[in-house]
């Protein structure tokens, strides 16, 4: 539903937009619905001149747990996981104005590698990371294959995407994961404030400098891409439906 996702201008904060999760009765799960909903927003983001960076934020004690897995079980019992993911993540690499994150808790699969595609992540000192792509028979997603690396070195990679480990707030801040961390009351306004220090700032500068420091953005897509397609063999795997009807029975 629409009101899983809700999009707002800062009203304390000029030229802030917020996509805030909101389905905390599920951790913020990320269902085909809300993926639409945000990739709107960051599309939009970049169409208007009043929106100078976009914050994402979650509830407390939960940014997301990432993909909702009904859906990976549906596609894996012979459904399709749709096109949403996707376009979401081509929005999150394509949006042309800072991205900042605010996580309080939870933060699973997508929930913690699209953090690598933000340019300042702030973090609560009880939030968790972790991706359990392998123990979903799953691979990573949103070209952490490829950022993971580069940002954290291949074993602190290895031990996020392939081993499944959690980390703790100081163990990805001390991993390149994050910007800061805080005390959870301070999440959002610490972020919010982020933020609107870089909507201060010469818009044209900033863009150019955020650019440079992020690169190409096609050998990116190109690794979204790639493990999309490895992604979407391994849904249809027996050892993926065996990893969802045993997850859906907890």
């Amino acid at each position: 539903m629409s009101d899983h996702i809700v999009v707002e201008q800062s009203a304390d904060h000029p030229g802030v937009q917020i996509i805030r999760f909101n389905r905390p009765e599920k951790k913020n799960a990320i269902t085909r619905a809300m993926y639409v909903r945000m990739t709107e927003a960051l599309k939009a983001a970049n169409e208007d001149s009043a929106v100078r960076a976009t914050v994402f934020l979650g509830t407390e004690g939960a940014f997301s747990a990432g993909n909702d897995i009904a859906d990976f079980l549906a596609a894996a019992m012979g459904g399709s996981l749709g096109h949403e993911l996707l376009d979401f993540l081509y929005a999150l690499v394509n949006a042309e104005k800072p991205l900042i994150s605010g996580v309080d808790g939870l933060a699973i699969g997508i929930g913690t590698t699209m953090h690598m595609h933000c340019d300042l992540t702030i973090a609560s000192d009880r939030s968790q990371f972790r991706t359990p792509f392998v123990d979903l028979a799953l691979v990573p997603e949103a070209a952490s294959s490829l950022l993971a690396p580069r940002i954290m070195g291949h074993q602190r990679a290895f031990a996020l995407l392939a081993a499944g480990e959690a980390f703790s707030a100081g163990e990805a801040k001390d991993a390149g994961l994050l910007w800061k961390v805080c005390a959870a009351p301070d999440v959002e306004s610490l972020t919010l404030a982020a933020a609107a220090k870089l909507a201060a700032k010469p818009p044209e500068a900033l863009k150019i400098a955020r650019n440079l420091i992020r690169g190409d953005r096609g050998e990116i897509i190109e690794r979204i891409d790639d493990e999309a397609r490895h992604f979407a063999a391994q849904l249809k795997s027996a050892e993926a439906r065996a990893a969802f009807e045993a997850f859906m029975r907890r």
